[in-house]
């Protein structure tokens, strides 16, 4: 067995230090293992060029955290703010408010803003507006990619008929009612605990926060929050062949959630760090401080973030597996989307930068998505045309028209009631706040963006699943 040395690191060009017996302590181990030497080498080396992806490796984290701190940038942190926004296009403008307008001005002033976009669902968020899309330069904000990380939509498509709803109306409901768990803190006890490679993933232990997120992830795996989270069973109208099945209408299950508890806590853990590190920055975009990804705290976010939706896209393949199996069927297709996210990207000058979709759909050329309206609108599977002015990006919903507080203030539960039956819709559960005239009318919205995607398919909602009201839980 040859072992690797100190002396061959630094003939490597490895630096002296702390990293030097961290590395031997790993070759031997890999050598111990029958890893050979040029092998051991090539890994060692993989982690000096980009520690972050090892952080969650049992055997390479320490490695890969002492590379972090060795390769930090010691740079001054500068927040002050551009004089004037970098400019971005709007889609659907005559759909937005102008505060949210004003907030996406203010995320374009950032020094790390490289591009953004607004989409035409917008409406105003914390820091970056709900439909807005940021690119930044080697840097990621936690609330630009929102609370709920990775939140997603799923649509699963039968190949049977959607009359089944009405010939089976109860049984349908029954499957929203018992497979499904809704609001803050809901949760599956015994055994009824789904079950996941998700929470085998070893970046459950890449760090304290995560280890002790666990527990809330075994717990809430396959259940949904509250506000505008869904479950739903409706008719799929399919214009283009795809799946195996010819154009015409089917049985869907279309779901909306994110990665509940988990990631709201890792969104409060790392916007407070991001805060923390540039106390000097302006207060009209606070919520918008970032962690640079040459930092231990950014590499950490960025592996949460990306272990969140791995999480979150778990829990919409536990509900519908559920939901399904209770009435005897299989999915025959599937589409799933993030938004509420970041992803490392390229743009059209060449440059790598994070992209931040929060409340914004991936459309890059070919890529599927799901655009839904409200509980009682239709939603729309889409492709993306890879529009590079808009960071390959659409919206990800109809958008709210007006707050919760005016929503409930504003409309009644009869005329609630009577949208719904007047669009053939049964509602299970649903807050007075999340009404269909709370949003925008979702066919202005897709109209205003035909530059970025196609239509592909029409889901039409008949029996809807949300969070009880706050005074019902």
């Amino acid at each position: 067995m040859e072992i690797i040395t100190g002396k061959i690191l630094k003939l490597n060009n490895w630096p002296d230090g702390k990293i030097i017996g961290i590395a031997k302590t790993i070759s031997a181990q890999l050598a111990a293992q029958g890893v050979e030497r040029d092998a051991i080498l090539s890994q060692l080396d993989a982690i000096r060029q980009d520690p972050g992806p090892f952080l969650a490796d049992p055997l390479l984290a320490d490695l890969a955290r002492e590379w972090i701190r060795i390769n930090k940038k010691d740079e001054p942190s500068i927040d002050t703010l551009l004089e004037a926004p970098i400019s971005y296009p709007i889609w659907g403008w005559e759909h937005i408010d102008d505060e949210a307008v004003k907030q996406m001005d203010s995320a374009m002033r950032l020094p790390v803003t490289v591009a953004g976009a607004l989409m035409p669902d917008a409406h105003v968020g914390y820091g970056l507006p709900i439909g807005g899309v940021l690119a930044t330069d080697n840097a990621v904000i936690p609330y630009a990619v929102g609370v709920d990380i990775a939140c997603r939509m799923r649509l699963s498509l039968y190949d049977v008929s959607p009359h089944l709803l009405g010939q089976k109306k109860s049984v349908f409901e029954n499957s929203l009612w018992n497979e499904t768990a809704f609001g803050m803190g809901a949760k599956w006890t015994g055994s009824r605990k789904a079950q996941h490679e998700v929470l085998d993933d070893d970046s459950w232990y890449a760090t304290p926060q995560l280890k002790m997120l666990k527990d809330t992830a075994m717990n809430q795996l396959g259940t949904s929050g509250t506000g505008n989270h869904f479950a739903e069973w409706g008719s799929f109208h399919l214009t283009e062949p795809m799946f195996g099945l010819e154009t015409g209408i089917y049985l869907a299950l279309l779901s909306h959630s994110g990665s509940r508890g988990v990631g709201a806590k890792i969104a409060d853990r790392y916007s407070k760090l991001a805060r923390e590190k540039h106390p000097d920055l302006d207060a009209s975009v606070k919520y918008l401080a970032w962690l640079s990804l040459d930092s231990e705290e950014g590499q950490e976010y960025w592996l949460s973030m990306e272990l969140a939706g791995r999480f979150a896209s778990a829990n919409h393949y536990i509900i519908h597996q559920r939901v399904a199996a209770a009435v005897g069927l299989k999915e025959v297709g599937v589409v799933e989307n993030h938004h509420n996210f970041a992803w490392k990207e390229k743009i059209v000058d060449g440059r790598t930068v994070i992209v931040h979709r929060k409340g914004a759909t991936p459309a890059a050329v070919g890529v599927l998505g799901i655009i839904p309206g409200s509980m009682g609108d239709a939603g729309y599977l889409v492709r993306g045309k890879g529009i590079a002015s808009s960071l390959e990006s659409a919206s990800h919903g109809a958008g709210r028209l007006m707050s919760r507080r005016n929503a409930l203030n504003s409309i009644s539960r009869s005329a609630r009631e009577e949208y719904l039956k007047t669009n053939n819709v049964t509602l299970l559960g649903g807050g007075m706040d999340e009404s269909p005239q709370a949003y925008k009318p979702i066919e202005s919205v897709i109209k205003a963006q035909t530059e970025l995607v196609e239509v592909l398919g029409k889901f039409t909602p008949r029996i809807v699943r949300m969070a009880d009201e706050p005074g019902d839980i």
